[in-house]
């Protein structure tokens, strides 16, 4: 909300073929970019150290998508 101006958000989590994944959406002003700065390129790290991927889209003025995949046992 601070910095998408986003109304809604929307958060899905689900357990697949050993991994979980996890999405996060929001209707705001989009222009993410996990990039020197960003509070998404510390995220980013945090994910490859568990051996994850996290896919963002963030097209200007179409809202933000997270989606992140971690092993799960």
């Amino acid at each position: 909300a601070k910095y998408a101006q986003a109304a809604h958000a929307t958060v899905r989590m689900q357990r697949d073929d050993g991994r979980l994944l996890l999405e996060v959406s929001d209707d705001g002003v989009g222009g993410a970019a996990p990039s020197v700065g960003s509070g998404l390129h510390g995220l980013s790290d945090r994910v490859a150290a568990l051996d994850g991927s996290l896919e963002v889209a963030s097209p200007p003025g179409g809202g933000t998508r997270l989606r992140v995949e971690l092993p799960c046992a």
